[in-house]
This record gives C-alpha cells, sequence and structure tokens, in this order.
C-alpha cells in the first residue's frame, strides 16, 4: 500500500469510534511501533514503555475493563476533570461531546439510557482489535516532562496509523483501569498509565466515522513575533 502524503496524514487523522473486526497483523503493528520510536524526546531518554494487546489477551482486559466500570471504580494513575477547563477551553469540550452523543450516535441529550452505550464503547475501545497502552517512568519532579515525550509518541504512532491506511483513537478514558492492565500484563508498580490508544481497520461506513472535528483558526493559539 502507498502511504499518504504528510500534509493528507495531518488533515485526515481523525479519531475513530468504529472498528472493522478485522486484525492487522503482527507485522503491521511492528510498522507503527517502528514508527512511532522515532518520536523525539527530551536527551534522548525516549521514556515511553508500550504493551500492545490483542486477541485473547484484549478479551480478558475487556471483560475486566467492563467490571471495573460498572463497580464505578477509577484507578487512573493521573486525575482528569473536563470540568476544570474553563474559559476558551469549555466551548471546545462541550462541543465535543455534542459531537460524539448527538452527531456521531444520534443520541439526544435527554436519553440518559442511550447515552450509557456510547460509554459501554468507550471502555471497550469501540471494537478496535488492538490496544496501545502508554506507560511512562514515575521520576520524582518530570512527570511534566516526561508525558510531553510519551504525547510526541503518541502523535507519531496515531500519524503512522493514519498514513498507512489504519486508524486509532487515543483514550483517557482507559486510563482508570490503570490497575486492570498492570496485573493483567505484568506491568511493574513504578510505570504510569498515561493513556491507551485502540487501533485497526476504521469501519468507514459507521455513522461515527463520517462526521470530523474541526480546529480552531491558527489565529487562536499561535502568534508569530518578528
Amino acid at each position: 500500500m502507498k502511504m499518504l502524503d504528510f500534509e493528507t496524514t495531518v488533515k485526515t487523522r481523525q479519531s475513530i469510534r468504529k472498528f472493522l473486526p478485522l486484525p492487522m497483523t503482527e507485522t503491521e503493528i511492528k510498522q507503527i511501533l517502528a514508527d512511532a520510536q522515532n518520536a523525539p524526546s527530551a536527551c534522548n531518554t525516549q521514556p515511553w514503555l508500550v504493551h500492545v494487546a490483542s486477541g485473547e489477551t484484549l478479551a480478558r482486559l475487556k471483560a475486566r475493563f467492563k467490571k471495573t466500570f460498572e463497580a464505578g471504580i477509577n484507578d487512573a494513575d493521573f486525575e482528569f476533570n473536563q470540568t476544570k477547563f474553563t474559559g476558551d477551553y469549555e466551548p471546545r469540550w462541550r462541543n465535543q461531546y455534542s459531537h460524539v452523543f448527538t452527531t456521531s450516535y444520534g443520541i439526544p441529550r435527554e436519553d440518559k439510557a442511550g447515552r450509557q452505550v456510547v460509554y459501554d464503547d468507550n471502555i471497550v475501545g469501540y471494537g478496535a482489535p488492538h490496544m496501545a497502552f502508554l506507560f511512562m517512568p514515575s521520576i520524582d519532579g518530570h512527570d511534566v516532562n516526561i508525558a510531553s515525550d510519551v504525547g510526541m509518541y503518541s502523535q507519531t504512532f496515531l500519524l503512522s496509523l493514519t498514513a498507512r491506511g489504519f486508524g486509532g483513537i487515543p483514550q483517557l478514558a482507559l486510563a482508570m483501569f490503570a490497575k486492570d492492565v498492570r496485573e493483567e500484563l505484568g506491568i511493574p508498580e513504578h510505570y504510569k498509565l498515561l493513556h491507551a490508544i485502540s487501533f485497526g481497520h476504521p469501519d468507514w461506513d459507521a455513522m461515527q466515522n463520517k462526521h470530523h472535528l474541526g480546529r480552531v483558526p491558527v489565529e487562536e493559539s499561535a502568534t508569530l513575533h518578528w
């Protein structure tokens, strides 16, 4: 397959919320990992630990995720609360919620039972046959720096998926299952789960993948100084 050019890759990458049940091959997954490994990092420390789950291993994890979620347990290593993002940021995350529930799933705001479908899809990676769990070492006073490096790795991973004809979605929600993932995959306690990427072959016929959220104009986030 011919890879997409850079501009097309960047502009067409989107979060995939419906995957085909067709798994990628081990060779294809290793190509994505090899691309992502070229991400930059402070002092070339490359402080990421990535575990990819597929097949029976992923099935066990998804079963654990469902059980943990239904029990109301949140074992995230790092706190995230979108309601703290006020000012310019609040309309953006509210628009995101509207996009997912109403536009992508066709679920009215008042339909609480229907919205549960989205939550259920979310915790199992929207049917993705693969999940990459991105861990980072816990080094006192350096969490922000390390997370920045892992974020660049994550972006490179996602762009590689798109360029090669696949798709993925970065999921902070799956970080709430950090304990389950560590236990199932044998990850040492001092590695913290930043987020996960669910990935595979996108189902382009699904309504969830037919709408791409836009971005604010460049002028709202960047200033040129001459």
